[in-house]
């Protein structure tokens, strides 16, 4: 196979899983009508949702290609304003090839009120230190996508007081299942504070769930299951 039908191919499959990505996520509530999906192509350049999609029917046309100033290089709809979130992360992080901003209930209500993510189930636990943004506003410059960058630090995931989630990968699979796990955890936590004080997991707990369960097998897996859902539709 040439090349430039290689480079093609990889294109799609890699726009085919944001697709789903997206769709998956809002099914699951954990993207409504905002939120946007990314994945880094070569030469400073990334492949996002549009703006104005529809995320709940989004398909492989609502995915363009930018480069890191925002500028259009594959299809023709608008990306979204907050796409310096993505585009800065890109150049904070080399390891990072996948990026999902969404917008979660559970782990939103916990930046509201100044409650630490903590973990409370295994695979809650593979997000690590999760740090919070002290701000509720659109991430639509680059010096914001920046202070998003610089909380983020070497972490998978961040949290945007009253507003929602940064989370990264190193394969849009990856950030798939460590979105779901942030707000599944966030979900726990919550609803046991409610009766009462939730048992943590200690450092060394969290070490070996990190060890143990962040493999791409256990990663596919939880995609494959919010797959399935969506499939029923």
């Amino acid at each position: 196979m040439p090349a430039d039908a290689r480079s093609a191919q990889v294109g799609g499959d890699v726009k085919r899983e944001l697709v789903d990505a997206i769709r998956m996520l809002a099914r699951a509530e954990i993207v409504d009508h905002s939120g946007h999906a990314s994945a880094r192509r070569d030469g400073g350049t990334l492949y996002i949702n549009s703006g104005a999609s529809v995320r709940a029917t989004l398909t492989v046309e609502d995915i363009v290609a930018i480069d890191f100033d925002g500028a259009l290089v594959e299809g023709s709809a608008t990306p979204p304003l907050e796409f310096p979130l993505h585009s800065e992360i890109y150049r904070a992080r080399a390891d990072v090839h996948a990026i999902l901003h969404t917008h979660p209930r559970w782990s939103t209500l916990l930046t509201m009120v100044g409650t630490r993510y903590q973990p409370v189930f295994a695979q809650g636990a593979l997000l690590g230190d999760v740090p919070v943004l002290d701000t509720p506003l659109s991430v639509n410059t680059p010096s914001m996508g920046q202070t998003v960058a610089s909380t983020l630090g070497g972490g998978s995931a961040a949290l945007l007081k009253s507003h929602g989630a940064v989370i990264v990968g190193a394969s849009v699979i990856e950030c798939f299942a460590l979105a779901a796990y942030l707000e599944e955890n966030a979900q726990r936590q919550y609803m046991a504070m409610l009766i009462g004080q939730p048992y943590v997991f200690s450092a060394a707990e969290q070490r070996i769930c990190r060890e143990r369960l962040r493999t791409p097998a256990l990663l596919q897996k939880t995609w494959d299951h919010y797959y399935a859902k969506l499939t029923l539709d």
